[in-house]
C-alpha cells in the first residue's frame, strides 16, 4: 500500500518538482478556475474548515495535478496521492482513508477509473467522513462504522463523462482546466528556462509556446529536448533557428501537430476520403489504441477545428486540407 499512496513531501526535489508552482500567485493560467479557487480556499480557512470536495477535469498535462498540490499548500495541510486503478479492492481505500490526518488533501488522479464497489465507500467519506465496514464471515457478519476526520478529496479525470452520477454530484467544486494561449504558455517555459539555467531568446520561447499544443507538460517537455540540441552543439542560449531545427527532426510542426497527429489527419484523409469514419477504424488503421486518441490527440486536433465529430463519426475540415497542402477531392 505504501506506494500507492504518496507523501508529497516525502518525495527528492529535483528538476521536475522545481517547474511546478508552490502557490495560487505563481500558477499561469486558468485565471477563472484560480480566482474561485482562491475564494474558496480563503473562506474555508476562515471557519477553520475543510476545503469542500473538488473535480478537477479536462484534457491531460494542464495542471490538475499541479493544482491539487497548490490547494494542499495553501491550505496549509498535507497531500496524499493515489490514482483511481491502484485501488483494486475496498479494504485499500479504507487504509487510505483512516491514514489521513484532519484537514488532509487527497488527490485521485484517473478516478474515473475506480471500481464501482470501490467508488461507493466514497460515498459516505465524502458525505458524512465515515466509513461502513463488513467484518466477519457468513453468519457472524456485521457492519461497523468507522469515523474519518474531516478532509478535502481532489479528482482529476480527463474523461468527467465516465464519472458516475451519484459521485460526480458528491463533488462541491466542479471545474474544467481549459488550454493555454500562446502568452501564458511563453510565461511558463520562460520560467522552466530559468530553472534549468538556460538562457532562451524570446522569439524562441514564442515558437516553441506555439507548437506546445495549448499545454504546459508539453511545453516543458519540448523545452528539455530543444536544450539537449543546443548543449549538444555548444550552444550558450537557445536560438529561434535551433528551437526550429530541433522540433523539425522531433517532427512537430506549426501547429504542435506531432507524428500521430499526421498518422490521423493523414489516415482519415486518404484511407476514408476525409470522413466519417469511426475512431476505432482510425486506431486499426494507424496502429494506436481508440482511447489513446481519444484522450491525448483528439481534444487538441477539435479544438484547433481540424477535425469535427459527428453523429457517423469523425471528419476532416478544410483546415487540415490546407495545412498539408492537399486539394480535396470532390
Amino acid at each position: 500500500m505504501d506506494r500507492d499512496i504518496l507523501d508529497i513531501e516525502e518525495h527528492i526535489e529535483d528538476d521536475e518538482s522545481q517547474l511546478r508552482p508552490q502557490s495560487f500567485d505563481e500558477y499561469v493560467g486558468q485565471s477563472h478556475l484560480k480566482e474561485n479557487l482562491k475564494v474558496f480556499v480563503g473562506a474555508a480557512k476562515l471557519r477553520d474548515e475543510s476545503l469542500d470536495h473538488v473535480l478537477l477535469y479536462g484534457p491531460p498535462g494542464l495542471g490538475k495535478t499541479t493544482m491539487s498540490m497548490i490547494i494542499a499548500n495553501e491550505m496549509g495541510t498535507h497531500l496524499k496521492m493515489t490514482t483511481g486503478p491502484s485501488i483494486e479492492k475496498t479494504g485499500d481505500l479504507v487504509a487510505i482513508l483512516t491514514s489521513l490526518d484532519p484537514g488532509d488533501v487527497l488527490f485521485i488522479d484517473e478516478i474515473h477509473r475506480l471500481n464501482k464497489v470501490v467508488e461507493e465507500i466514497l460515498y459516505p467519506a465524502m458525505e458524512d467522513f465515515c466509513v461502513d465496514v463488513v467484518i466477519g464471515k457468513e453468519a457472524s457478519t456485521r457492519s461497523i462504522r468507522i469515523d474519518l476526520p474531516p478532509f478535502t478529496l481532489v479528482g482529476a479525470t480527463t474523461r468527467a463523462g465516465d464519472l458516475s452520477a451519484p459521485l460526480r454530484d458528491r463533488f462541491g467544486i466542479v471545474s474544467k482546466l481549459e488550454y493555454y494561449d500562446e502568452s501564458e504558455l511563453t510565461k511558463i517555459i520562460d520560467r522552466t528556462s530559468q530553472v534549468y539555467h538556460m538562457i532562451m531568446e524570446d522569439s524562441a520561447k514564442t515558437e516553441l509556446a506555439k507548437r506546445s499544443r495549448g499545454t504546459p507538460r508539453i511545453a516543458n517537455r519540448l523545452f528539455r529536448r530543444v536544450r539537449d540540441f543546443a548543449q549538444y552543439n555548444g550552444d550558450e542560449t537557445i536560438t529561434k533557428e535551433r528551437t526550429v531545427e530541433a522540433l523539425q527532426r522531433l517532427k512537430v510542426d506549426e501547429l504542435g501537430l506531432d507524428d500521430v497527429d499526421h498518422k490521423y489527419l493523414l489516415g482519415i484523409i486518404h484511407r476514408f476520403r476525409g470522413g466519417p469514419v469511426g475512431v476505432e477504424a482510425i486506431a486499426a488503421s494507424i496502429g494506436e489504441e481508440p482511447m489513446t486518441l481519444e484522450d491525448v490527440y483528439e481534444p487538441y486536433l477539435l479544438q484547433t477545428g481540424l477535425i469535427k465529430r459527428t453523429p457517423r463519426g469523425r471528419v476532416v475540415t478544410e483546415m487540415a486540407y490546407e495545412h498539408f497542402h492537399i486539394t480535396k477531392e470532390s
